[in-house]
């Protein structure tokens, strides 16, 4: 049986174990052992049920199986579009960035916040003439219906965006936002962003006023 570790993050492993991905979340030493085992398993299995969700209104990778720490699902094979999408020419990545606002509008409709947006949580799949985004990493997501954590998802993605495609990333924002205009609620959210994007939170640190 072929396997190998693709990726290392802080709360899990990635195992690529032949045509199947295995997500294991690791123990944390620095946890009581009974609090680590019940953290740990009760995110496994709210994470699965968020991608059961929201696999029923956009593309994510098919769940094999859950068990206390894993989550077993379909390996997708594409590409992150965190590292093709500034390759492309101009007019197929503002097709993408329209096809990925379409698709956060369909989640969003659904009341799930992926919480965790961006290119680096999304693999494109190209087969032919047909054009998929999948949506990864659901291990921050949360249910909810509420207008400001549906413009505060957008403004991490926006901020996701300036930070790793610095170059486009306004021409990217602006076609998401055009595909994102199929989101219930849309013009609510839309204004509620441009709030939470003018909004400082301050606070007091060494004497100082921090903005944050």
């Amino acid at each position: 049986m072929s396997e190998e570790i693709i990726a290392r993050g802080a709360e899990a492993i990635l195992i690529k174990r032949n045509d199947r991905l295995i997500k294991r979340r690791i123990k944390k030493s620095y946890r009581h052992k009974d609090l680590d085992f019940l953290l740990r398993k009760m995110r496994t299995r709210h994470e699965s049920r968020i991608m059961e969700k929201a696999s029923k209104v956009i593309d994510v990778p098919k769940i094999k199986d859950v068990r206390d720490f894993e989550i077993e699902m379909e390996f997708v094979k594409g590409k992150l579009l965190s590292e093709c999408l500034d390759a492309m020419n101009v007019k197929k990545a503002m097709k993408i960035c329209k096809l990925i606002g379409k698709r956060i509008a369909l989640m969003h409709n659904a009341n799930i916040i992926h919480n965790d947006l961006t290119t680096s949580n999304m693999i494109l799949k190209e087969e032919k003439n047909n054009i998929a985004i999948y949506f990864i990493d659901f291990g921050l997501s949360f249910h909810s219906a509420r207008i400001e954590d549906k413009a505060v998802d957008l403004h991490l993605l926006k901020e996701a965006l300036k930070a790793k495609h610095f170059k486009r990333w306004q021409c990217y924002f602006k076609a998401i936002l055009e595909g994102y205009k199929e989101a219930e609620n849309n013009k609510k959210i839309i204004e509620r962003l441009k709030k939470v994007e003018t909004r400082g939170r301050y606070k007091r640190k060494k004497g100082k006023l921090w903005e944050e």
